[in-house]
Parts: structure tokens; C-alpha cells; sequence
């Protein structure tokens, strides 16, 4: 006798998402179930991202128990992904919905600052962007999401360990004036201590950072990636689908081809593209000689395609990297020279694209997680 399709649905039950909290079927997250006479089974199943670990689990589960009934003669296990709207709707029927009043309630904006591969720059935008904005009245925080190679702390000279409020959220650390800072380095031993994680810690650190942080009223929060499009990415698109992205690039072809894989990626989650950043656009000598070390054009190429505006050309200039390495943001070093004005024309350009009302902005609900192994969040002081 063939099996059923009520069967496989109670079967589909025991399919549990242990990030939603509740099982696949009450999820909503299996899109269609087809089962013919011969009891041939077809289940597809819907994910949050393209490339969700949690594929494998769901077809491991899935052939487990639905293969286990009597009457299945063949089973097919195929995913398709959800809209920003279907997953807005499964995030809704979670286990634990996002409290009205959460850690990003005040937050106006959420600026991911992604290149796609490293070495283009991106961690010095990041920090003198969050100090342009708040030189620029905004208040603005930066939340170092590059968990292997983080550097935030030391560019904007900020180190040590977070204290806890009363409601146990963690207190980011704040410097240069009103420049809110949190990072994983604020939770180990050692400044320069290795950081060895796989894809799922990653996201509880990224979504402990997200939640468990009292980051207050901000008008900016600026997310800085790690290089790749891999797993902080797509948490984060899963987390906080109402983020924008600003893609950093160098003159570069091969540099702007890279980083233009980094935006479509950023755009398959639905997530928005603020604009473009050039950095490293070209070196000027104290005589006035301009040379394109790094090529020409790149950033404008990277926008034109992209149909987003090119934010700013920072160009090439020493004092940049020392400030960093020294932990002085050189738009609050230095704002006159020539790349502290091109990154106050990026910050000015990004305040233009980008909503200064307040708006809500939450993680997807998920059900409280443990903290790493091996990392104690939160750490109080």
C-alpha cells in the first residue's frame, strides 16, 4: 500500500529548524508535497539564503524519516528560496518574535561595508566613515563583523573589555567622540590571539553582536565584512534584510569584477546597494604629479553597472594607513588632506541615499543561542 501524503506531512513534522524553533511543516518552510500512486515522494523545501547550511540537515532529516515509512518507493528532496516577504512571514512564526523594543529598535541604518576580497582597504573606510558621520553630526557605530581578521579596534585605537548594563546587554565601547565600537577582540585573551571558527559559530557570534549589544540611538551602524561573500554575509542577510551594502573597490578590472560578484550576491538576498566607494583611486606627489598606481576608473565602472552612485574616490595617501595603524581616524586627524575630503564626500554622499527617519529595524526571530564555544558573551567588566 502506497504511502500517504497526511503521512508525510506528520512525518515532516519531526523536521525541526532549530534556529526558528518549531518544525519545518508549522514554519512554513515546506513550499509543495507531491505524492503519486506508486508512492513516489517529492518534497520541496524552502531556505532564507542561498547556500544555507541548513540544506544538508533538512535532506538528512527528511530521508531519514520520510524514508522510513512503509509505502515510499522514491524520494526527492530539492529546495527553492524564500522572497524578503515569505521570509519576513516565517521569521513572524517563529518561536520567540523580535520584542518591540530589541537592541536595533533605535537603529536608523544598517551599512554592510563589503569588497569581496581582501586587501582593498575596507577596514579604514569602515572606521574613518563611522568618524566622518559623527563629524558630521550622525551618530554612527562600527561593529567589526571580520571575526578572523578583525582590525576595527585597532584603527580606531579602542580596546578592552565591555561592561554589562542592568537589562544584560552588552555596552559597546566608545571613542573619538561618540564613535560606538564592538568587536570579538573585545572578548579574548589576547589582542592577536587566532580565532578558529566554522560557519555556524560565526552566525551566533554575528547574531549575539546584533542582539545582545545596547547600541542605543544610532542614525548609522556600519558592518564591516569580511573579505568573500561567504557564511557572515549570508547571516547577515538572513538576520537583517532591511541592511544596505556599500561595495569597496580599488581602480582595478580584476579588483571591480570581484567586488561586483560581491554585490550580486548582496542583491540575490534582496538587500539594497547603497553605492560604490574607490579607494586607493590614485597617489599625488608633493609637486602635484598624479600616477594611477592601481589603474583608472574601476569605481565608476563598478556603479555603472550597478546603477547605484559612486559615494567617492578615495585617493592613495600615507597618512591613511598611519592614522589607522595608529588608531586616529585621519578625518579627525587631519580633515584637510585630500582623503579625509573624499571620505567626508562618501559619508555626505551615503547620509543622501540613505533614510534619516527612524525605522525599526529587527534580526529575524530566532530562538535564544548559546555563545560560542570557547567565547564568553557577555563579558563584563
Amino acid at each position: 500500500m502506497a504511502v500517504t501524503e497526511d503521512q508525510v506531512r506528520a512525518a515532516l513534522r519531526g523536521v525541526t529548524d532549530t534556529e526558528l524553533g518549531t518544525d519545518i511543516v508549522d514554519a512554513g518552510l515546506v513550499r509543495s508535497l507531491s505524492v503519486s500512486a506508486g508512492g513516489d515522494v517529492h518534497v520541496v523545501v524552502s531556505l532564507l539564503a542561498p547556500g544555507s547550511p541548513a540544506a544538508s540537515h533538512y535532506e538528512r532529516d527528511i530521508r531519514e524519516r520520510v524514508g522510513a515509512l512503509a509505502g515510499v518507493a522514491d524520494l526527492a528532496v530539492s529546495f527553492d528560496l524564500l522572497s524578503a516577504e515569505e521570509k519576513r512571514a516565517v521569521s513572524a512564526r517563529g518561536k520567540r518574535a523580535a520584542p518591540p523594543e530589541g537592541a536595533l529598535a533605535k537603529v536608523r541604518n544598517v551599512i554592510c561595508v563589503g569588497s569581496g576580497k581582501g586587501g582593498v582597504g575596507k577596514s579604514t573606510l569602515t572606521a574613518n566613515l563611522a568618524a566622518a558621520l559623527v563629524a558630521e553630526g550622525k551618530t554612527a557605530a562600527a561593529l567589526d563583523a571580520d571575526v578572523w581578521g578583525y582590525s576595527i579596534p585597532r584603527m580606531l585605537g579602542v580596546h578592552g573589555k565591555p561592561k554589562v548594563s542592568e537589562n544584560k546587554r552588552i555596552l559597546p565601547l566608545v571613542v573619538h567622540g561618540g564613535i560606538k565600537a564592538m568587536s570579538i577582540e573585545f572578548f579574548l585573551e589576547g589582542r592577536d590571539q587566532a580565532v578558529v571558527w566554522r560557519g555556524p559559530m560565526l552566525h551566533k557570534a554575528i547574531r549575539q553582536f546584533l542582539e545582545d549589544v545596547e547600541w542605543g540611538e544610532l542614525d548609522y551602524l556600519l558592518i564591516d565584512l569580511p573579505p568573500g561573500t561567504g557564511d557572515v554575509s549570508m547571516t547577515l542577510a538572513q538576520l537583517l534584510p532591511q541592511s544596505r551594502f556599500v561595495i569597496v573597490t580599488t581602480p582595478q578590472p580584476a579588483a571591480q569584477q570581484v567586488a561586483k560578484r560581491a554585490a550580486e550576491t548582496a542583491r540575490r538576498f534582496d538587500l539594497e546597494i547603497a553605492g560604490v566607494i574607490e579607494n586607493m583611486s590614485g597617489f599625488v606627489t608633493p609637486t602635484g604629479e598624479r600616477y594611477t598606481i592601481f589603474g583608472e576608473g574601476g569605481g565608476q565602472t563598478l556603479s555603472d553597472e550597478l546603477d547605484v552612485p559612486l559615494l567617492g574616490k578615495i585617493p592613495l595617501q600615507e597618512e591613511l594607513r598611519v592614522s589607522a595603524d595608529n588608531g586616529t581616524p585621519l578625518v579627525l586627524e587631519d580633515p584637510d588632506a585630500p582623503a579625509s575630503q573624499a571620505l567626508f564626500h562618501a559619508a555626505r554622499g551615503l547620509i543622501a541615499a540613505t533614510p534619516q527617519q527612524l525605522a525599526v529595524l529587527q534580526p529575524a526571530a530566532r530562538p535564544d543561542i548559546a555563545p560560542p564555544s570557547g567565547v564568553a558573551l557577555p563579558m563584563a567588566q
